[in-house]
């Protein structure tokens, strides 16, 4: 599992029948920063997921990818390579709220 910020949505009139419905979110992975640890970085990539939880723009997210993201409920037969899996309420590291 990863940490995203969601920074935007996708919509797309013609795909896969299985997609119809399935909700887009544009995701921005989130990297500790090393040189302070107390912070959140953006990372370089933007990634497009599946959310079935009702995540909105600015939400910090958890999502899998690959094989991972087709465990999540519903979407054993969908072709993903990612899906939003937790809705995240607060993160700690190395004794520092970041979230």
């Amino acid at each position: 599992m990863f940490l995203a910020r969601v920074i935007g949505s996708v919509v797309s009139t013609k795909k896969d029948e299985t997609m119809r419905g399935q909700k887009l979110l544009l995701l921005r992975p989130m990297l500790v920063d090393e040189a302070k640890p107390a912070q959140f970085r953006a990372g370089a990539n933007t990634i497009v997921a599946v959310d079935t939880l009702g995540a909105g723009s600015g939400d910090l997210v958890l999502f899998c990818q690959g094989s991972s993201a087709r465990q999540a409920s519903g979407m054993k037969a969908l072709p993903i390579d990612a899906a939003v899996v937790g809705l995240v309420d607060s993160v700690e590291v190395l004794g520092h709220r970041l979230a």
